[in-house]
């Protein structure tokens, strides 16, 4: 048998949690929003102002080696010190609809480390 009308796909699962998420989690330009947003290859980490909608700074895993655990924590360090720069201490934290766990996790602690507090 082929897909139903009611199957879904795991993104837009995803999106539908992911909206879930963000009616409870709002970002000021005081303590921004860390948004984090995982491919199969790559990870991204956002600083997202969404009073006056705006993205504050971005941070991929290009350059950084190791595994992709390794990598996601390195971009949570990267984030936390661009942050730091710009005069940001506390965040809170978008998981995305992803479940805390693996490279999620890792880039949260890389922030902590950093010197983000959430």
């Amino acid at each position: 048998m082929g897909k139903t009308a009611f199957t879904k796909s795991r993104d837009s699962l995803r999106t539908r949690r992911h909206f879930r998420v963000r009616k409870k989690v709002n970002g000021t330009s005081e303590r921004p929003r860390l948004v984090i947003y995982r491919s199969l290859k790559h990870i991204y980490a956002q600083l997202v102002d969404d009073v006056s909608q705006r993205t504050l700074m971005t941070v991929t895993d290009a350059g950084l080696e190791g595994k992709k655990t390794e990598k996601s924590a390195g971009v949570g360090k990267r984030i936390a010190e661009k942050a730091k720069e710009a005069g940001v201490t506390k965040v809170v934290f978008d998981r995305g609809g992803y479940k805390y766990h693996g490279r999620v996790k890792a880039v949260a602690d890389g922030a902590r480390e950093g010197g983000l507090e959430f």
